[in-house]
């Protein structure tokens, strides 16, 4: 039996968010420079985005470029902002032929304007698609997004559309830039790395995470199928004891 073949399809993730790591370093591998890495991840991006819209998953995070990343070698962010661009104006038609709608959450005022244009026209392009949501981190640390989340609350305060007594976890999530999205139930790590590098603090509270040491060039759709068989195999328990979803799943089928 195949690995896809024994994924439990009425217990998927709904969201799983990736962490796409190790371009750089699987190009020096190889003797190359960096940017070639990052050309053969848009190969993984391409069957792993096809692997989770085959399988039904409703939405799929990437994180493509932190704000920490502009800080990387000028040669290497212009060489990624090129791909980019390239990439995203490639990939809108197969988008749309599988009914792909594409999302980006980031700060967009630090992308190029040529950069930001073609993501403009890809997110009206895609926008009536009704399949799975693409969701690419751009530009984004989780760090950036909270301290904009919290001077937009304090600016609806301060205006007297905000009441103070009454702000919650749920006002909170609302001015997140994730805010049309449900949380990540399984963040997936590539090549090796133990730490979620500013991305997803807040949604990722309860999610189930996965390290696995393969490069992201080498990540395929086998590599997806292993990451959800694990998370099926854990006991979700929010903060509850392992007896208590145990009695909760046995009631649910009786």
């Amino acid at each position: 039996m195949s690995l896809k073949d024994q994924i439990d399809i009425q217990k998927l993730p709904r969201h799983i968010a990736i962490i796409m790591d190790g371009n750089g370093r699987w190009a020096e591998e190889k003797g190359e420079n960096r940017l070639f890495g990052h050309l053969h991840g848009v190969e993984s991006v391409r069957n792993i985005v096809e692997g989770a819209a085959e399988l039904g998953i409703e939405y799929l995070t990437l994180y493509a470029f932190s704000t920490e990343n502009w800080n990387r070698p000028e040669q290497e962010v212009s060489g990624l902002m090129e791909i980019l661009i390239d990439t995203i104006r490639r990939e809108v038609p197969t988008l749309n032929k599988n009914n792909i709608m594409l999302h980006v959450i980031g700060d967009m005022n630090m992308l190029p304007d040529n950069a930001a244009k073609e993501l403009q026209e890809a997110l009206h392009e895609t926008a009536q698609n009704t399949g799975m949501h693409l969701v690419m981190a751009l530009s984004y640390s989780s760090r950036w997004e909270l301290v904009n989340a919290v001077k937009n609350i304090a600016t609806d305060v301060q205006s007297g559309k905000l009441e103070p007594a009454l702000i919650t976890q749920d006002t909170l999530q609302h001015y997140l830039s994730t805010s049309e999205f449900p949380d990540p139930e399984l963040m997936i790590r590539t090549s090796g790395e133990y730490r979620i590098s500013n991305f997803l603090l807040y949604q990722l509270a309860y999610a189930e995470l996965y390290f696995t040491n393969t490069r992201w060039p080498d990540f395929r759709k086998e590599n997806l199928y292993e990451a959800i068989l694990d998370y099926q195999h854990r006991q979700r328990r929010f903060g509850k004891t392992g007896e208590q979803i145990l009695n909760q799943e046995s009631s649910k089928t009786q």
